[in-house]
């Protein structure tokens, strides 16, 4: 493995330069495409009306706070196992989105549940479970700014990684093991109950997130990696050139 594999901090800072801004740009187009796709195309619902309509920003986002959580904790074991200092990095990195993931689950989540349920939140099993996971995202952000050696926070910060991945599973069958207000899934391995075009525009509005979080991603973790590889020699050699 030579010293500019992705799989180093150097080799990932070069990586992730090259793709950090693409991902951006593509993502801000995908999500105008998302947008029409749901708020001009897709048919009103024969229930709900046009309220439903906030839930494509709120499925995606609930999703993209799971499914992030769970990779940041992956990251957060790689890293105590093998001990590279990158997989902490790439943790550090994904959970500012994460966090902003999962606040827009609940910030849209209210939105929609206020013409639904007539209340803006209510101590439902879903709700209460993904206000949690807000709150482990939260905890692991704090711990990271409150450590100022970074070896010692990310060890920290793994422990809160990796118990807060037992409540992902809690969120998302929490409405099949408890009785709930918050609805099911239309969206099964069985099938999907939900109409094409809207469907489309739900994983449009997905890629849309992905696209965002490997963007962010990548350009947070450019500069975690300069922060803690500034004495380094290739990183003096790229501040000499003005490469930075």
């Amino acid at each position: 493995m030579t010293s500019t594999s992705i799989f180093t901090p150097e080799g990932m800072y070069r990586f992730a330069g090259k793709l950090a801004v693409p991902c951006l740009v593509s993502a801000a187009i995908v999500a105008l495409i998302a947008f029409y796709l749901g708020f001009f195309v897709a048919p009103v619902d024969v229930t709900q009306g046009n309220s439903y309509r906030i839930l494509y920003i709120h499925v995606a986002s609930a999703w993209m706070a799971m499914l992030l959580y769970v990779l940041m904790a992956i990251f957060c074991i790689l890293g105590l196992v093998t001990e590279k200092k990158l997989w902490p990095m790439i943790a550090a990195s994904l959970a500012p989105t994460g966090a902003l993931m999962a606040f827009l689950a609940l910030w849209t989540g209210s939105l929609w549940g206020r013409p639904t349920w007539g209340a803006y939140w209510v101590w439902d099993a879903r709700l209460t479970s993904a206000l949690i996971l807000f709150f482990f995202y939260l905890g692991y952000l704090a711990l990271q700014n409150a450590i100022p050696d970074w070896r010692r926070a990310d060890k920290a910060c793994s422990v809160i990684g990796i118990v807060g991945v037992i409540n992902v599973p809690i969120v998302y069958f929490s409405v099949q093991w408890w009785n709930t207000l918050h609805q099911g899934a239309s969206l099964t391995s069985s099938g999907s109950s939900i109409h094409p075009i809207m469907l489309t525009a739900l994983l449009v509005m997905v890629a849309a997130f992905w696209l965002y979080t490997f963007g962010a991603t990548f350009a947070r973790l450019r500069s975690i990696i300069l922060e803690r590889e500034k004495g380094e020699e290739w990183a003096q050699e790229l501040a000499l050139k003005g490469e930075l």
